[in-house]
């Protein structure tokens, strides 16, 4: 099943920028998916079977860096 998931990382610290673009660069690194940045959010499409266990990775190194961290996800499914 094809998904799109729209996700925004606030590092709450000073210095949010790097860990945002570390952040997404290690999702583009994944090039099973299309990701499309926007300037307050990046949305990821492919398959939910795929996505998932990559942001469950993702999302867990950047937590275990900086746990005063806060990911806003919205997925949708029936993505084409």
């Amino acid at each position: 099943m094809n998904i799109s998931v729209d996700i925004s990382l606030y590092p709450l610290h000073e210095s949010y920028r790097q860990p945002v673009l570390d952040f997404i660069h290690r999702l583009e690194a994944h090039q099973d998916l299309l990701i499309s940045r926007n300037s307050m959010s990046t949305t990821i499409y492919g398959d939910y079977s795929l996505i998932m266990p990559i942001l469950n990775e993702e999302m867990h190194t950047t937590l275990q860096a900086l746990p005063e961290s806060v990911f806003v996800i919205k997925l949708s499914g029936g993505c084409q």
